[in-house]
């Protein structure tokens, strides 16, 4: 399974949010890719982002770094990294690694742009 990328801008109360759709499989093979779209937003001034994981299937202790390396990326910026996410395998490995504190979930794009904290 290959791993599938797509953003957009949305505009919410606090500002536009980019938004980066990801489906498939967040592993060691695919998360570079990941990584690298992460980068480039960042790199380009993008510093509020929201990571849409409904069509993610699968996700491993590779792709949950580059998550937090997304974070501390914005958070250098004074920016913000939310997810989106409303699958509960998905949501269990957030859950037992602790990040649920780490990362505010949303259950809609709308709500995590909409979010203002």
């Amino acid at each position: 399974m290959d791993l599938s990328l797509s953003t957009r801008t949305e505009n919410g109360p606090a500002g536009d949010r980019t938004v980066v759709v990801v489906g498939g499989e967040i592993d060691v093979y695919t998360a570079p890719k990941l990584r690298e779209q992460l980068i480039d937003l960042v790199s380009s001034g993008q510093y509020h982002l929201v990571v849409d994981m409904e069509g993610v299937e699968f996700l491993d202790s590779t792709g949950l770094g580059v998550l937090v390396g997304g974070l501390k990326r914005v958070r250098a910026h004074e920016g913000s990294l939310r997810l989106v996410c409303t699958q509960e395998r998905i949501l269990k490995i957030f859950r037992i690694t602790g990040l649920t504190k780490v990362f505010p979930i949303h259950t809609s794009v709308d709500e995590a742009v909409a979010a203002t904290d």
